[in-house]
């Protein structure tokens, strides 16, 4: 930002001292000599690191870059003695690299940002006393304290105490989560309430606050096609327009013998070739792109995915953790009537476990179940629970039958457990994994935009089908091991067309293999398993399937204006090329092809960086 300031202040005085050296030279004739110095040290001040970055390059080597091209176009109308336009070359030239370096800045904000959630400083237990440590120094198992207003350092469990975590620079959402002893937390949330004690799970180079911010640092370094070409373009296209000039000057001016008139047009053909707006506003565009989806918790880890985002149109989704919530719940207690009842039953026989289904009914129950029971757990079928003269039988439909129970077969998608007192049968509880809340308005979004939405899975068939139906999905395949899924995917991307794009969503272990294969790989950053967000390209930070939408809205977004800039600056600067070829464009139209563009062009790359 200082260099920035620096820049404009310099600007500010150039402009002030040319302005009065155009009325004044205008207005009173003075020594043409003192018109030639008082320009000259106009131009050393506004142009002398252009001049010196020229200079440096041609020592290295690296000689057609758009330094040369502005130091040779003016120091060519000085010669001529055209000072005037010589100075407004330079001075409206550094009012394009100004609105770049600011532009830059902008974008690198919104994503430096994220740097603000890197904590400095862990305080620990060591002794029986706290001690204030560097993040790194950190170890598993070590118990940190963090206070109100401080950031957790380490992914860890909450041991004892309290909480409300600020994660909106993680997730980009606004509410605070709470926390109490049990819950996982992730570094780099903010403790908004009380004090916590966490166990250190991981140490800090593997924890979701270095991962993220090494995601984020590394983004730039993978070139989307668009960016690819630019640099390519600009190599060669450079040296043949400084060729092309040269010839302009030359072979007219052998034929005409008026070198002045040719010599004037091949500088202004220079200046207005200068490729700035496309070197510039294309890989801008990118890290605006990069930049705003960053707002929204959505992770990018390169330009070319922002490319293979916008054209995905073939979505593929792992069930559990992505589609669903991955928890079990209680869906339906049969007989309605009997709810309480039969929920206190199974919560007597269930109490102590550490199975799911177990722990969705306890919690379903949502009172303490009543104790002194004798727990047997009978493998495969349930469990049974004896007080004196009391049984109650909780289970499958197998242990019903093996105990003569007269049931009444529950047919609900899900795990159905049947409950008996006494030997008599008091009802059945429907315990199945949730669809997410916004799983159906995601599928709406895509099938809206064109695109297919297939399920993989490894649960059954019956579930499979169920979800697949009530989310509206293309197609699905169920019952698959992790090397399954990858054989489903490949015959998926073996059966596309060439233009298609096939982006899976997943967020297990067992779904790396298949992110890694897709063509973009989409994790889910919040629950996601490490190997999962690792694997893929982008990374959903707060676990919605509605960012897939509007990340892939983003993209097209981004994509969208750097067609425009490259199409706006291709046509303006061919189109004033042809006229100074011709003598029809003077020095003013060539800055404006030139600076003009660039600046037209940055700021409609900045527009890449707001989300709505």
């Amino acid at each position: 930002m200082r260099k920035t300031k620096n820049k404009l202040i310099r600007i500010i005085i150039s402009a002030a001292f040319f302005t009065a050296a155009m009325i004044i030279f205008n207005i009173t004739k003075i020594h043409k000599y003192i018109e030639l110095f008082s320009f000259l040290a106009i131009y050393i001040l506004i142009s002398y690191d252009i001049l010196l970055r020229a200079a440096r390059n041609i020592c290295h080597g690296k000689v057609f870059d758009e330094n040369f091209l502005m130091a040779v176009a003016s120091i060519g109308a000085f010669i001529m003695a055209q000072y005037s336009e010589a100075v407004a070359v330079m001075l409206f030239y550094q009012v394009g690299e100004l609105f770049q370096n600011y532009a830059v800045g902008k974008s690198r904000k919104s994503i430096s940002s994220l740097m603000d959630i890197r904590p400095d400083k862990a305080v620990i237990i060591k002794d029986g006393a706290e001690k204030t440590v560097n993040p790194e120094e950190v170890k598993i198992g070590d118990t940190i304290i963090v206070k109100a207003g401080e950031k957790i350092p380490l992914d860890g469990t909450v041991i004892e105490g309290k909480s409300s975590l600020d994660t909106s620079a993680l997730t980009g959402e606004s509410i605070p989560r709470s926390c109490a002893a049990g819950d996982a937390v992730l570094s780099g949330s903010i403790n908004v309430g009380g004090v916590i004690k966490i166990k250190a799970e991981k140490e800090f180079y593997d924890s979701t606050v270095s991962k993220i911010l090494d995601l984020v640092e590394n983004a730039s370094g993978k070139k989307a096609k668009a960016e690819n070409f630019i640099t390519k373009f600009a190599s060669y296209y450079t040296p043949a327009v400084v060729f092309s000039a040269l010839a302009l000057a030359v072979i007219p001016s052998l034929i005409t013998g008026q070198w002045l008139v040719w010599i004037k047009r091949a500088l202004t053909f220079l200046v207005v070739s200068c490729p700035c707006a496309l070197v510039i506003s294309v890989p801008l565009g990118f890290f605006g792109g990069i930049g705003g989806a960053s707002k929204k918790g959505i992770l990018i880890k390169g330009a070319n995915y922002i490319e293979m985002l916008s054209r995905a149109n073939i979505f593929v989704f792992d069930k559990t953790g992505t589609l669903t919530k991955g928890s079990f719940e209680v869906i339906s207690v049969i007989p309605e009537s009997e709810k309480d009842k039969i929920l206190s039953l199974a919560a007597v026989a269930e109490n102590g476990s550490l199975h799911p289904i177990a722990k969705s009914i306890i919690k379903a129950y949502g009172k303490e179940a009543e104790k002194g029971y004798e727990i047997e757990e009978i493998a495969g079928k349930g469990i049974k629970a004896v007080k004196t003269d009391d049984i109650i039988l909780c289970g499958n439909k197998k242990l019903m039958e093996d105990n003569k129970i007269v049931f009444k077969e529950n047919n609900g998608v899900g795990s159905v457990v049947y409950v008996a007192e006494n030997g008599i049968y008091k009802g059945s509880i429907l315990v199945a994994d949730s669809i997410k809340n916004d799983a159906k308005e995601t599928i709406d979004k895509l099938r809206e935009q064109g695109c297919k939405t297939l399920m993989l899975t490894g649960d059954n068939d019956n579930i499979a089908k169920e979800i697949a139906s009530e989310l509206g999905l293309t197609d699905y395949k169920a019952g698959l091991l992790p090397a399954d899924k990858v054989n489903e995917l490949e015959k998926i991307l073996a059966g596309k067309n060439p233009t298609d794009v096939a982006a899976f969503v997943g967020d297990g272990i067992n779904d790396a293999p298949v992110l890694m294969r897709a063509d973009v790989g989409i994790s889910m950053g919040g629950v996601g398993s490490d190997s999962a967000i690792e694997a893929s390209d982008i990374v959903l930070m707060y676990d919605k399937l509605s960012a897939i939408p509007e990340a892939k809205k983003i993209c097209k977004k981004t994509l969208r204006l750097i067609t425009e800039n490259i199409w706006f600056a291709i046509s303006v600067k061919i189109a004033v090329l042809i006229l100074s070829a011709f003598g029809l464009a003077n020095m003013w139209m060539a800055v404006f092809a030139d600076v003009g563009v660039s600046i037209i062009a940055i700021i409609n790359s900045m527009r890449a960086m707001r989300v709505k």
